[in-house]
């Protein structure tokens, strides 16, 4: 039994990644939406989407059968890294997320210009933080079949909690 962080930017995955995983019969999450995640205003006055760290937090310390996966990619999240026993990085080339952030239709963000400027900015500044913070990378450009399998692999080896 794990509990898992699949985190990346925009496009390398992560949703397509839970879906195959829910398939095969793994618990998982998705924090993007009301439940996990929430609308704060930073000092700055600028505007974040970050987790309920209370909410998830049960959700960590409660979860006892199976391996669960949550997938995310929240500033707040690091606070919450103790919780997990792997957090894995989804990463892929820039060409390749902005392909497939163009070609999908389950989510809107990323089809205006000035959003894909945001991905390309996030993919240089935040990218290797959440590098920093993983216990593992995986090549989110090889099949999605592929990345799944090394999330499953992951999930099963021994760990201690972060």
């Amino acid at each position: 039994m794990a509990n898992v962080l699949i985190t990346g930017m925009s496009g390398t995955g992560k949703s397509s990644a839970l879906h195959l995983l829910a398939e095969r019969g793994h618990r998982v999450v998705d924090t993007d939406d009301d439940r996990w995640s929430r609308w704060i205003t930073l000092p700055n006055g600028e505007r974040d989407w970050s987790w309920r760290e209370d909410a998830i937090h049960d959700l960590l310390v409660t979860h006892t059968h199976g391996n669960l996966f949550v997938a995310g990619c929240k500033s707040n999240q690091g606070t919450l890294f103790p919780l997990f026993d792997r957090v894995v990085l989804l990463s892929a080339p820039a060409e390749v997320l902005l392909q497939r952030i163009a070609a999908r239709t389950n989510n809107p963000y990323g089809k205006t210009a000035a959003e894909r400027a945001r991905i390309l900015h996030d993919l240089a500044e935040v990218e290797p933080l959440l590098r920093a913070g993983a216990t593992a990378e995986i090549d989110a450009s090889q099949p999605l079949a592929d990345v799944v399998r090394q999330l499953e692999k992951l999930a099963s080896a021994p760990s201690a909690k972060m």
